[in-house]
């Protein structure tokens, strides 16, 4: 599946809910629904700056494509690295770069965050995007 065709089914599963408290608990779903992530990436290095809670999160280019893996320490913080793993793992450094990931504004999740929960988000997008660039310039 492309990028945007996995923004559109999050897109989809979360429009047949209305209120955000049902919203907040597939988010919490999703994040207890994550694998967790092996002890030995819960390193400094894989520690995502600017998020309230703590995030991991780690990245592995195989065959050409970029698999993500992360977790948290908050439930529902482990919903949105869930979202974002679903999106962007398994796709060419190239596709994340390039993809505007609409879903998040389509879903209504950075106005339903806290401010530092919201700058946590960013923060979790740009290390994806880092991750991607890096890859992409060790491929080419």
């Amino acid at each position: 599946m492309t990028i945007n065709e996995l923004q559109d089914n999050i897109i989809e599963e979360f429009s047949m809910f209305d209120d955000w408290m049902d919203k907040y608990a597939l988010l919490i779903d999703l994040g207890n629904s994550l694998e967790p992530l092996d002890e030995k990436y819960k390193k400094p290095q894989n520690i995502i700056e600017g998020c309230q809670s703590r995030v991991w999160l780690n990245a592995e280019l195989n065959n050409g494509v970029v698999t993500f893996q992360g977790e948290s320490d908050a439930v529902l913080v482990k919903g949105i690295v869930s979202l974002l793993i679903q999106v962007l793992s398994g796709h060419t450094p190239d596709e994340i770069l390039n993809t505007e990931l609409y879903f998040i504004d389509k879903i209504g999740l950075k106005e339903h965050l806290s401010p530092t929960r919201s700058n946590g988000l960013v923060a979790m997008v740009k290390q994806m995007k880092m991750f991607a660039l890096a890859y992409k310039s060790v491929n080419s």
